[in-house]
């Protein structure tokens, strides 16, 4: 039989008749006179036999002393191909269950599961688009920054803010924050820094109180560089004086 035959009966391709010669689980029949290979009944055999080791997920190099001898540690592959396999389905798991979180909260998918329910609370209290999309990169890159040994910790800290008697003076305190602009007093960031003082102090230092810190250093140049990509002058004047202020408070 030529190979598109071979192809028809064994349910695969010829290209994949050609792939597996070059890898060298099928050899290459001579060519006749008329200039094509001929296959036989062994060689679709083999070719069947290379179907249900792929089906099971054996990969192509590790067929040829399957083929040729089938009780050549053929206990033991098929013991490593359960342990990937049951990784593979603790992996899907997973997934599914950071998914059905994320739709739970109706939030993007590109946002830490672990924080999705605390934005969630907030955009739910009218925050503005702008500061949605502020708040969801910050948690991005902060989920990042802590990594998974922090996002415990940075978790509870998101609980806490997004706290019913307090996510409303949270948003509430961000939205003046938003508009900020060239137009602001001196006296409006002063008036601001203290409402943020007075609505985040006792959220930090009870948080402080539980929690270990959440280690953060060697990346204030990352998070500088988004404030003064994104933030306006006044924006970033506040930030600064509340960084002062919270300094001097040692929170």
């Amino acid at each position: 039989m030529h190979s598109s035959e071979l192809a028809r009966l064994s349910g695969v391709t010829v290209r994949a008749l050609r792939h597996y010669h070059h890898v060298g689980v099928l050899a290459e029949p001579e060519r006749r006179s008329n200039g094509y290979r001929e296959y036989d009944v062994h060689d679709l055999i083999r070719v069947l036999r290379i179907k249900r080791l792929a089906s099971l997920g054996i990969p192509l190099e590790r067929m040829p002393d399957l083929l040729d001898d089938p009780d050549d540690d053929a206990q033991g592959l098929l013991d490593e191909l359960d342990e990937e396999l049951a990784r593979q389905i603790d992996h899907l798991t997973t997934q599914r269950d950071l998914i059905a979180r994320l739709r739970d909260h109706n939030t993007a998918p590109d946002l830490p599961p672990e924080l999705a329910p605390f934005l969630a609370v907030f955009a739910a209290t009218g925050l503005s688009p702008e500061m949605v999309k502020i708040d969801r990169d910050q948690s991005v890159l902060l989920a990042h920054l802590v990594g998974e040994d922090g996002m415990p910790h940075l978790a509870s800290f998101y609980q806490r803010l997004s706290a019913p008697g307090l996510a409303p003076e949270v948003t509430a305190v961000s939205e003046r924050f938003a508009r900020l602009g060239p137009d602001s007093t001196e006296q409006d960031v002063a008036d601001l820094v203290e409402d943020f003082m007075t609505t985040f102090t006792t959220a930090i230092e009870d948080f402080a109180a539980v929690e270990p810190s959440i280690e953060l250093s060697g990346t204030a140049d990352l998070v500088s560089e988004y404030t003064s990509a994104l933030f306006n002058k006044q924006q970033r004047r506040t930030l600064k004086e509340l960084e002062s202020r919270l300094g001097e408070s040692k929170m």
